[in-house]
């Protein structure tokens, strides 16, 4: 797996695990009674950006270390997918 792979593929888990992580913990102005003029009622009080980061960056290097370790240390891909998933043979219960 060449480094620009890596970078690639940990950029797309690193943004998909931040937009999860971005509703953790978030108490909206009408939760908190603390309703500024000119904003959305909605709109978080403390959005706590940089601990999301943080968490979303360790979170997206475990989930990377799974990935790396399945793909290029074992050595599975999308090709060996036939033989781990049992094949699936339809009975009509009609029959």
């Amino acid at each position: 797996m060449s480094w620009v792979s890596i970078i690639a593929i940990f950029f797309v888990i690193w943004w998909l695990v931040l937009f999860t992580m971005l509703p953790v913990g978030v108490r909206s102005q009408i939760e908190n009674n603390d309703i500024t003029l000119g904003t959305d009622h909605g709109a978080p009080v403390k959005p706590a950006l940089l601990r999301k980061i943080v968490l979303t960056t360790l979170v997206s290097l475990v989930i990377f270390g799974a990935f790396y370790v399945v793909t290029a240390v074992m050595g599975y891909g999308f090709d060996d997918l036939p033989r781990i998933v049992p094949e699936y043979q339809y009975h009509d219960p009609k029959n």
